[in-house]
């Protein structure tokens, strides 16, 4: 039955393959140097390798080339100043923390730059140039950034300064209504001064403290103040002979000869 499948020369090929001698045997650092080596790379190609290997090459060319870049421009003269001029470019409006941020960026790298060694002048015409003209470009961005935010931080202290004053005007007459004189007084001169209801940035922060100190003996003196008697008033009858006489005789408000030489 062996012989008629053909099992003998089978087994008996397998045999012989199976019991070879040591010396023919390949040990682990041959078959991983075999495995490496350029011979068997070419005779056994990788689906794809050729294309992955020109894409990693080139990749890495282009992150040398940037590193190169970086190094130049940060080892450049004109660094500190281009480096100075973003940094200004970022505090343009920026919250006061963010602020205090980047200026100890500056102070570290000014630190760091007195360690570095740095190019001179002339070494890269085609950099210094760049350099150069993006500090410019810098200061004047910074300009142009600078220009809308001060005009509108102008506009809301202006407007600020406004609504204080309307707030000072509105008290200053409740308490001149309190203790206010007589409409003829106020003919006669007791208008406020209008520069006087606008104070001072100074003199409104003086105000200010004096009214978180001194607020509730204020008002105490305001209520003993409201339950005095005001000043008396003439009554209306005699305001209004007043007035009626000075309708007629505005024009010359002065007695006659007939009248002054009367008895």
């Amino acid at each position: 039955m062996d012989g008629t499948y053909g099992l003998h020369s089978t087994v008996a090929d397998y045999s012989d393959k199976a019991l070879m001698s040591p010396e023919d045997l390949i040990l682990q650092s041959e078959y991983q140097s075999l495995l490496s080596s350029e011979t068997l790379r070419l005779r056994i190609p990788i689906l794809g390798s050729e294309e992955l290997l020109s894409e990693a090459a080139s990749i890495r060319t282009e992150e040398d080339m940037s590193a190169l870049i970086k190094a130049k421009i940060a080892s450049h003269p004109c660094y500190p100043r281009l480096l100075e001029a973003y940094i200004d470019c970022q505090k343009v409006g920026a919250p006061p923390g963010i602020a205090c941020f980047l200026d100890e960026i500056r102070r570290e790298n000014d630190l760091f730059k007195q360690d570095a060694v740095s190019t001179y002048w002339g070494a890269d015409p085609e950099l210094d140039e760049f350099m150069e003209t993006y500090c410019d470009l810098l200061v004047k961005y910074k300009s142009d950034l600078e220009r809308p935010f001060d005009e509108a931080t102008t506009f809301l202290n202006k407007i600020e300064m406004q609504l204080r004053n309307l707030c000072t005007g509105a008290s200053i007459r409740s308490i001149s209504d309190e203790g206010a004189p007589s409409s003829d007084e106020e003919l006669s001169g007791g208008e406020l001064d209008m520069h006087e209801a606008q104070p001072s940035g100074e003199d409104r922060e003086l105000k200010d403290k004096l009214l978180r100190r001194f607020g509730s003996h204020i008002g105490t003196l305001k209520l003993e103040f409201s339950k005095k008697k005001k000043k008396g008033k003439l009554p209306k009858e005699a305001r209004q002979t007043l007035l009626g006489w000075w309708d007629a005789h505005y024009k010359w408000p002065y007695p006659t000869v007939c009248i002054s030489l009367s008895p």
